[in-house]
């Protein structure tokens, strides 16, 4: 019950503070899940990313959905799942009821351009351990490191989308693994 109850805070707390997607919750969870509660290995994380943003749903939703699983069954998916929404639904709801006020209110439009430049910076951070991870992970191969420049490259500078870029990465390593079998 007291990891049941952990799991709800530390999702619940990564709902309320998380501004700009699933993708935003990855520094948060990471410390949370991984480094302070220890629940989860890193990679087991950035596996719950990578299926959650390749599995149709709210990749917030998805992870923690993986997350409480791993942890506590099904019992821990529905807590985990439903203490990453909770936030989000009270604040809709808040909002909601003052929206037209807030709407022309230039010092809440000042504070979201904030939370935005913290996201930005939190998401570069992110792109950065994520690469870093990557290349030592693999030993650091040049392949693995090629990918991942060509998607960073492919989503700022040719402004590909997001599922253009997991397709072609997916396919990239699946076809590069079969070449690496067939040569052993």
């Amino acid at each position: 019950m007291k990891v049941l109850f952990e799991l709800f805070i530390s999702f619940f707390r990564t709902g309320l503070f998380t501004f700009g997607g699933g993708y935003a919750m990855l520094p948060l969870l990471r410390q949370e899940l991984v480094t302070e509660k220890k629940w989860l290995s890193e990679d087991e994380l950035l596996n719950y990313f990578s299926i959650g943003g390749c599995t149709p749903g709210i990749i917030a939703i998805n992870v923690a959905t993986f997350c409480g699983y791993k942890l506590k069954k099904s019992i821990g998916a529905v807590v985990a799942t439903t203490a990453v929404v909770l936030p989000s639904m009270i604040v809709i709801i808040l909002i909601a009821s003052s929206l037209n006020k807030m709407a022309t209110n230039q010092s809440i439009l000042h504070i979201f351009n904030g939370v935005k430049i913290g996201v930005a910076a939190l998401l570069i951070k992110v792109v950065y351990d994520l690469g870093a991870q990557i290349y030592f992970a693999n030993k650091r191969k040049l392949v693995p490191a090629v990918i991942f420049l060509c998607a960073v490259s492919g989503l700022i500078l040719a402004r590909l989308s997001a599922v253009k870029i997991i397709v072609g990465a997916f396919f990239t390593g699946g076809v590069l693994t079969l070449l690496k079998r067939r040569l052993k």
